[in-house]
């Protein structure tokens, strides 16, 4: 059983997801504010976090911090702040996905189940299983990437969008084809979800993040990892 862990201080709204999550079987945990947040996650393990950002004892985006700092759980903001500076705010302290309030239910549970399916293991090809750069290696199978001998840490989301880029060496892969498949959402208003993570990547692991040898930008395409 998939385990959500909900992280809001609204009754009504918490009802509401655990009513739903509930009746599609996922087991549910609830947390009224941050830190029943942070030890409920630490006891509980979830396979999610739904995280809402305005907490009576801290700001959500502390928490994700704090999650960061030892988990690589996908975690979904839902927040009521609409402003683009701040979901990237949310994004860049290790978020995977930003719902803003008030939201469809369905899509909230599509990007949930976008959001478990970046995580699980998916068989590859032996061939595919390994690729290596001038400047890094990525071990698919492993889930690891190394750069000039030190581990990488990756969030599920940059390393599934990473994943899609390397096993398809050269070749030229949509917006929309990489929204569908890392977020669940196929609309071009979401692009802006590409440009903050493929930032990260850069700043993670090319030489020149403003001048990237590998994840090239193909404007108004798309992506293409070259090696």
């Amino acid at each position: 059983m998939t385990r959500v862990l909900v992280v809001e201080d609204d009754p009504q709204l918490v009802r509401a997801l655990v009513i739903n999550l509930e009746a599609r079987h996922y087991g549910v945990d609830a947390a009224p504010d941050g830190a029943t947040a942070l030890r409920l996650a630490a006891a509980r393990q979830p396979d999610v976090v739904l995280l809402d950002l305005g907490l009576p004892d801290m700001d959500g985006v502390d928490i994700i911090k704090g999650l960061r700092g030892w988990s690589r759980v996908p975690i979904l903001v839902l927040s009521a702040r609409q402003a683009s500076d701040e979901k990237v705010v949310a994004l860049d302290a290790g978020a995977d996905d930003y719902v803003t309030k008030p939201f469809s239910m369905n899509e909230l549970l599509a990007r949930l189940r976008a959001a478990v399916r970046r995580t699980e293991d998916t068989p590859l090809a032996p061939e595919t299983t390994l690729v290596e750069t001038g400047d890094f290696s990525i071990d698919l199978l492993a889930k690891k990437v190394v750069r000039h001998g030190r581990d990488v840490r990756l969030t599920p989301t940059e390393w599934h969008l990473l994943e899609i880029l390397v096993t398809s060496p050269g070749r030229l892969i949509s917006q929309k084809h990489l929204l569908h498949e890392v977020w669940g959402v196929s609309q071009s208003s979401k692009t802006n979800y590409l440009r903050v993570y493929m930032a990260q990547l850069r700043r993670k692991l090319e030489q020149d993040p403003s001048h990237p040898r590998y994840l090239i930008t193909e404007p108004g395409m798309g992506y293409r990892f070259e090696a």
